[in-house]
């Protein structure tokens, strides 16, 4: 015995029906997006805060401060100028973000106060390849970073580098390596020129008579 065909009307509802569930399905992800999102925000601060002495070391967190900072792109951006403990500048920490291998990698770059060595990384946020791409969270990777130049671009190599400014891929991670790289250029060739201007000005000898002297 056949079954009867469904007919035009029939179809027409069904794809009704897809079309209303999915958009019943997106608009709950984008309410618990919204309803969680400040809570991910108000954890990405305390974890920044937490890593700050490890990415500038000398630094208070309590000492530092949050200043948006207009990059070369014209577009403001959240940076945190980082201080001793007696108040005076040590360094800044620039958060970055770009697409990985799988997903959008989010990092924070430790910088000294003329913003010629970057003085640590950290990998903030991602969602790369577990067991592969993933490894650009460990210590071991984030340190290769530590002392580099900041104001030459950063170089991803296969063998021991041979530059101050090269870092070593993870092996079978080589593009999620780039990735973290092309981020931090791309991050200091924004913000490099800026932060060295504002701490030109706000150093003792230009310090306006009614602020504080870093």
């Amino acid at each position: 015995m056949t079954q009867p065909t469904p007919g035009k009307g029939g179809y027409i509802g069904q794809a009704w029906l897809v079309i209303l569930l999915a958009l019943l399905y997106g608009g709950g992800l984008a309410g618990v997006e919204n309803a969680l999102s400040g809570k991910i925000k108000a954890n990405k601060r305390a974890e920044t805060y937490s890593v700050i002495p490890d990415l500038v070391p000398g630094s208070d967190p309590d000492k530092t401060d949050e200043i948006m900072v207009r990059g070369e792109n014209a577009k403001e951006g959240l940076v945190y100028r980082t201080r001793r403990t007696d108040g005076s500048h040590v360094g800044w920490v620039l958060p970055a973000a770009g697409q990985g291998f799988a997903d959008r990698i989010e990092l924070l770059i430790g910088l000294d106060s003329g913003v010629t060595t970057v003085r640590g990384m950290y990998v903030l946020n991602q969602r790369e390849t577990p067991g592969l791409g993933d490894y650009i969270t460990r210590a071991d990777f984030q340190d290769l970073f530590r002392d580099k130049p900041a104001d030459r671009p950063l170089a991803v190599v296969k063998t021991d580098p041979a530059a101050d400014n090269e870092i070593r891929a993870l092996s079978g991670a080589t593009i999620s390596s780039e990735s973290v790289a092309a981020i931090v250029n791309r991050a200091l060739a924004n913000f490099r020129e800026p932060l060295r201007a504002l701490a030109v000005e706000r150093s003792p000898g230009n310090a306006r008579p009614d602020e504080a002297v870093e």
